[in-house]
């Protein structure tokens, strides 16, 4: 039988990311060439030359003497904890494909499940940044709506259960059906007007765009976009249709690694849930490159403190 190439995708082995990110040295290094890949720029005067003042692990530069750290004002901003641990986060973050607890994370780092969800969290935050002004676009998009949660404890479910949190689910594909690129995102609610302010952020104008028969869906043709409604019905019948095989297919993937691994999560937090599988599927041909991208990324990321990424609602 032949190998499906997306499961069988070689990615950063254990071995390999230690020789390359095992030592404080070596992750400073790295991160000095993702922030300036021209050599040092003082954010003030624009020099290059500097001092490497190493006992205090910052720069200063040598013509206007003002003295730049290299994680100030990134999501790395006044951390205390070593890069080290950072990279290896950034490491069980993109390596597997159905994420991670931040209790699990924590028995992996070393530290206690605070300080990993606090981690997590942050770089879940990058994510979601990145991939927010990156429309979907072409001759074919698979829009679905779906919900997280709601579920009473009596296993009553429908669309009238309290708590639940309503998102969409769009997969770009190739005119042949295959997948490119998809995108979560949590909606105000199912109506026309919630899916015309959805689909102005994340459809390019003129894509052709596959949904059901829903009318809040009549949304999608006032931004431009090609509109093309389909009466799935409902039940078993509807999941099976062909022509929302990886809508579907990624809502059930989805649902199952949220089940699988956290359980439950709360409600203001669902946007970065959302993003972290997002953002690995969207790379998920080039695994191995997904620290460094991530990082070059968080290092142009501004700072996320404790209080609001705990207390503030994460949006986009």
């Amino acid at each position: 039988m032949k190998k499906n190439k997306v499961q069988f995708q070689k990615g950063l082995s254990e071995e390999a990311f230690r020789a390359r990110y095992g030592t404080e040295e070596q992750c400073r290094a790295e991160l000095f060439s993702w922030r300036w890949p021209d050599g040092f720029i003082c954010p003030i005067c624009h020099g290059t030359t500097y001092t490497d003042i190493k006992s205090r692990k910052i720069y200063q530069c040598r013509r206007c003497r003002h003295q730049a750290s290299l994680i100030a004002g990134t999501i790395f901003h006044s951390t205390k904890l070593p890069l080290t641990t950072w990279f290896a986060a950034m490491y069980h973050l993109t390596q597997g494909k159905k994420g991670m607890s931040s209790i699990e994370l924590g028995r992996r780092l070393g530290v206690s499940q605070n300080t990993a969800w606090t981690l997590q969290h942050k770089l879940m935050q990058v994510m979601l940044e990145r991939d927010h002004d990156q429309p979907l676009t072409g001759e074919r998009v698979e829009v679905d709506d779906a919900y997280l949660g709601g579920e009473r404890s009596d296993g009553t479910t429908g669309r009238g259960t309290s708590g639940k949190t309503p998102f969409l689910a769009a997969v770009q594909t190739t005119v042949e059906g295959q997948p490119v690129r998809v995108k979560f995102s949590r909606v105000a609610g199912f109506t026309r007007a919630d899916i015309k302010r959805w689909g102005k952020q994340h459809l390019s104008p003129g894509s052709t765009v596959y949904t059901d028969g829903l009318n809040c869906f009549l949304g999608i043709a006032d931004v431009g976009c090609h509109h093309q409604p389909m009466v799935t019905g409902s039940g078993k019948k509807a999941v099976q249709n062909p022509a929302f095989k990886w809508a579907n297919t990624m809502l059930g993937n989805l649902k199952n690694s949220v089940a699988g691994t956290y359980h439950a999560i709360r409600e203001k937090h669902v946007p970065r849930y959302l993003a972290q599988f997002q953002y690995r599927f969207n790379r998920r041909y080039r695994l191995a490159d997904m620290i460094p991208r991530l990082a070059w990324v968080a290092l142009r990321t501004p700072p996320m403190p404790y209080r609001l990424l705990k207390l503030a609602e994460a949006c986009w």
